[in-house]
């Protein structure tokens, strides 16, 4: 899901970002979520770098494995609509607290913004290298194939 709103710039910084706005919108993909197996929804967003908003649910599924968490449905909604890089991010469970994503997600969200996330954790808005530092990402993959020419 996606609407235009101006509320980050690219540069962003923690007190360029409506944080409320931001909040607000992952308790509203709550309405979203599947879960009937779990009944632990969770909804998430976060503001592209050119100012979309941008929501997402988790979809779980009879077979555990390939349940999809909320990073996943956001992530699909950048690229769907017209891709760019997350520049800040929250997630939220059904009592409206802001939670950590899952390991596997925080990898989801690196790709998808890089070091310069702002994240919305319980304890503040960090930076993504302190949700996921020394993160692998496409650039260990570019030295590795630069090293090899």
């Amino acid at each position: 899901m996606e609407s235009d709103v101006d509320s980050v710039d690219s540069a962003s910084s923690v007190d360029s970002v409506d944080w409320e706005n931001l909040r607000a919108a992952a308790r509203g993909a709550l309405d979203k979520a599947y879960a009937p197996y779990s009944h632990y929804p969770v909804g998430a967003a976060a503001f592209a770098d050119d100012g979309r908003l941008l929501t997402g649910a988790n979809i779980e599924n009879a077979a555990y494995g390939v349940t999809l968490c909320a990073e996943c449905s956001l992530v699909s909604a950048l690229v769907m609509s017209g891709g760019g890089r997350f520049a800040a991010f929250t997630c939220v469970n059904a009592l409206g607290e802001t939670i950590m994503p899952c390991g596997r997600c925080r990898q989801i969200l690196w790709e998808h913004g890089g070091p310069e996330l702002l994240v919305d954790t319980p304890q503040g808005v960090v930076a993504m290298t302190e949700v996921l530092p020394q993160a692998f990402g496409p650039g260990d993959l570019d030295h590795v194939r630069e090293a090899k020419r």
